[in-house]
């Protein structure tokens, strides 16, 4: 579980990145999951963007997110910030300690 401060640090570092995700019409699948958790295995931070045609609810997509072990960091409309620490980075991001 990420602190009020956690956050507010993967925000500001993910201001500058663009959506590198889309869920669209085929809305939750196991290729999707893999996808992410590949990806943030690799970055740790991303952020994904729902479409409007896309199937399934915002909701929808926090608890499948949930389920698989992944924080969401921020919600802007259909626009999500992922964060998921991985040890295989080269240079993982840093949080601010919890007190």
């Amino acid at each position: 579980m990420l602190t009020p401060k956690q956050k507010a640090y993967l925000k500001g570092i993910a201001h500058s990145l663009k959506a590198c995700f889309q869920i669209g019409k085929d809305g939750l699948s196991d290729n999707l999951r893999n996808d992410l958790l590949n990806y943030l295995k690799k970055h740790e931070l991303m952020k994904v963007s729902i479409l409007n045609n896309s199937s399934v609810t915002i909701e929808e997509v926090e608890a499948y997110l949930e389920e698989v072990g992944i924080e969401l960091v921020q919600k802007i409309g259909r626009v999500l910030v992922l964060y998921k620490h991985s040890d295989d980075v080269k240079n993982p991001i840093q949080l601010p300690l919890k007190k």
